[in-house]
């Protein structure tokens, strides 16, 4: 008997569907094979599974068990596929009819006894649900809250294989209560721009950048605020829509960030020292970078110049399109990086030219050098 459990796999933000296909077979040798493009992670279920097959009260068939994840050419990583590929297991032994499947997607990280643990990408996985006309999802408990923001589905959560294999003898599925999950719309900072005393030109600067949507360098000596007025910024930018909030939600869902709608716009203020690829995105699998993670929000880059200039260079084009594309061997995708850049330097390297506080000791050159590193 062949059986299939509709499920799907992240590439960048977006949830792709994935179907898996499970053959058992008796009267041969007992071996267990994946096919279809799986990462590391999707072959180590192999492990996963079987303990928590066996703390469910099952064992892994001493069969031939092929697995094949379909579409073939798409790559697979995660491990949000060890959910499915159990209960895929269970209904190509016949041990359960898996009626109960019909019309859901199902994903989900298995522990060593059977507990079902969060994954990435939630919400990308209802929103394909509800896209491709299904009834609902079934995840893991701690992540329902993600998939409970998206309207007309059905949304099932376990915390264990035990409670699916219930479902499957005559019982229900959990289904987590709408209104426990939904959170009240709130705007609470712990720091806000009427704190500030002074500066009422960096203040009046500020209003007209987060008015217009312009992007802002803040340039003065140590100590003078830079970075406490920066740090306020998003309390005086309005409130994202339920759009925008969704839009953000999906991003750090992508990378198990989210715990609920993210409300609050995001502020993100990365080290000097990150790479390239970590701030706009990249690696073998591409992932959001902390552009991506500031969309619809504020990124805040200290010490300006103490970036390297190929990383800032890189940040000309999503700057202008409010989105990066990342191209590589696997595809390439594009995502969002719609965001205010607020930056702040020094006005030359010891930070205090034009100061009247200390006197600076840089040279000219030296001065010209460290204003040369932003073109």
């Amino acid at each position: 008997m062949v059986a299939r459990v509709r499920s799907c796999t992240l590439v960048g933000i977006d949830a792709v569907p994935v179907d898996v296909e499970c053959s058992v077979v008796a009267g041969q040798l007992p071996t267990f094979n994946v096919v279809g493009l799986p990462a590391p992670s999707v072959k180590e279920g192999l492990v996963r599974i079987r303990s928590a097959l066996k703390a469910a009260g099952h064992a892994l068939p001493l069969k031939r068990v092929t697995i094949n994840l379909a579409p073939a050419d798409l790559r697979k990583p995660g491990s949000a596929l060890d959910l499915p590929t159990a209960l895929a297991i269970l209904i190509a032994d016949e041990t359960y009819a898996g009626t109960e499947l019909d019309g859901l997607l199902v994903l989900g990280e298995l522990g060593l006894d059977g507990s079902i643990r969060k994954v990435h990408g939630v919400l990308a996985a209802a929103m394909l649900a509800r896209d491709l006309g299904l009834r609902g999802v079934l995840v893991p408990d701690a992540c329902a809250a993600e998939a409970l923001l998206v309207e007309d589905i059905e949304v099932y959560g376990a915390r264990h294989l035990r409670e699916v294999i219930e479902a499957f003898q005559g019982g229900s599925l959990p289904l987590p209560s709408r209104a426990s999950t939904r959170r009240k719309r709130r705007r609470a900072f712990s720091v806000d721009m009427s704190d500030v005393r002074g500066q009422p030109y960096a203040r009046l600067a500020i209003e007209i950048a987060v008015a217009g949507g312009h992007n802002l360098l803040l340039s003065g000596p140590p100590g003078t605020g830079k970075s406490m007025l920066a740090r306020r910024i998003p309390t005086v930018l309005p409130t994202m829509t339920r759009g925008q909030a969704l839009e953000t939600t999906k991003i750090y869902s992508s990378v198990g960030l989210a715990t609920g709608l993210v409300e609050d716009r995001p502020f993100r203020a990365p080290h000097h020292t990150i790479s390239a690829a970590a701030l706009l995105g990249g690696g073998a699998n591409p992932h959001p970078g902390e552009i991506s993670l500031a969309h619809n929000g504020v990124l805040f880059l200290d010490e300006l110049p103490e970036f390297t200039r190929g990383t800032l260079e890189a940040m000309r084009q999503p700057l202008e399109d409010r989105q990066v594309t990342i191209a590589r061997v696997q595809g390439t995708i594009t995502l969002p990086a719609s965001f205010l850049l607020v930056a702040a330097a020094n006005p030359c390297p010891c930070g205090w030219l034009h100061s009247g506080v200390a006197t600076c000791k840089c040279s000219l050159s030296a001065v010209a050098r460290y204003r040369a590193r932003l073109s």
